[in-house]
């Protein structure tokens, strides 16, 4: 009996395979071309004496229990009131990943008879969070201002007397490419609306200070800003930064936090580190800075294709099995890539999913656009 109970889900995976959607979990190996650690501090000497320093000091290694129980360490706090001071929020709560503050944020801030417009390219995180809230919802041709207004406009002109919530990332994690932030702070505003902007590729790389492209805008109180810990910053949770009675709402109405065993007070401590480090350390962003611009003129040169200007450097390839191949080719000649397939990404929109970090050098990233380029030519049908 029970074989029939798992032969649905073998189904399902041998169809994934058919349409080359199965994923795989690889293990690390090569030159890092696929994480997220783009200041290379995950490994760093500065964040491995920081945890020695904070075990020397008794922080524990788990929190025991949610922060309303007995999970509320004191390094949780710090690291929130340090924070909100760093990004210039009113208040900050730090959440145990980027998904689950997502998550929670748009499950329970926006309420029955508000709007969410959200771009047509948010984290899945964020479609899980307006999946289970009680707002009414419409996508947004990405980065397009104009497809945010006219959504606004119809839900009024249909009788929505609630707030709109415009929902964005700052910088978008398949396409490297930004988010027209300034026209959609005052598309918000003219709507008496709110602005949430998930800033986790940008957080630590870009701003004054690594602060992010919403820098200037985190300290009004109808914006929301997201700081993810896990890429720039070398660890793990995330920051979110919003007005005193939203954060004080969501530790009253948010699930995800509520029933959550709370942050690492290690990695509380951790973080705080890797925020201080930022300051100290401006010369990580600007070897970034100089290492991006390279891989960027790199990939125009040998590939032929425009750069995002950002660190992601997507290369689309469209066919799923031919995406996988060339990854696949790429990291047997010791270039960790990986291929970026539906429906992560749009149907036709296979992709290598290109990420720049201090972890590799201009030498190996010339190697590497060298081979790709080779590869690409070879695969070509």
């Amino acid at each position: 009996m029970m074989d029939q109970g798992l032969a649905r889900y073998e189904t399902t995976l041998a169809g994934l395979e058919r349409k080359g959607r199965r994923r795989m979990l690889v293990p690390q190996a090569g030159a890092d071309f696929s994480s997220n650690d783009y200041l290379a501090l995950a490994g760093s000497a500065r964040l491995a004496k920081a945890i020695a320093s904070a075990l020397q000091r008794g922080i524990p290694t788990g929190a025991g229990g949610s922060r309303l129980l007995r999970g509320n360490h004191p390094e949780h706090e710090a690291l929130e009131a340090e924070a909100a001071v760093f990004f210039g929020a009113e208040r900050v709560l730090y959440f145990g990943s980027g998904y689950a503050a997502n998550a929670s944020l748009f499950s329970t801030l926006p309420q029955r008879g508000d709007l969410i417009v959200y771009d047509a390219l948010v984290h899945a995180s964020a479609h899980e969070g307006i999946l289970a809230g009680k707002a009414q919802t419409a996508a947004a041709a990405h980065n397009d201002v104009e497809s945010f207004a006219q959504a606004i406009e119809q839900w009024r002109a249909k009788g929505g007397t609630g707030y709109p919530w415009i929902a964005v990332e700052s910088l978008y994690s398949m396409d490297g490419d930004r988010a027209p932030l300034a026209e959609l702070a005052a598309l918000a505003e003219k709507h008496d609306g709110f602005l949430v902007i998930d800033e986790a590729h940008a957080t630590g790389v870009f701003g004054p200070d690594g602060r992010g492209f919403a820098a200037d805008l985190e300290n009004r109180e109808n914006v929301i800003v997201l700081h993810t810990c896990g890429k720039a910053l070398g660890v793990s949770g995330a920051l979110l930064g919003a007005s005193a009675v939203l954060c004080d709402y969501l530790v009253n109405r948010a699930r995800g936090f509520i029933y959550s065993t709370a942050p690492s007070p290690l990695m509380a401590a951790a973080v705080r580190e890797a925020l201080r480090g930022l300051v100290d350390e401006p010369q990580r962003r600007t070897d970034f800075d100089e290492l991006r611009n390279f891989a960027n003129a790199e990939l125009t040169a040998k590939l032929g294709v425009a750069g995002s200007g950002s660190q992601i450097l997507p290369v689309l390839i469209g066919d799923n099995g031919q995406a996988v191949r060339v990854a696949a080719r790429m990291r047997a000649e010791g270039f960790d890539i990986r291929a970026i397939r539906p429906p992560t990404v749009p149907e036709g929109t296979a992709r290598l999913r290109i990420a720049i970090t201090l972890n590799v050098d201009r030498s190996t990233i010339s190697r590497m656009f060298t081979r790709l380029a080779a590869i690409m030519t070879e695969e070509r049908p």
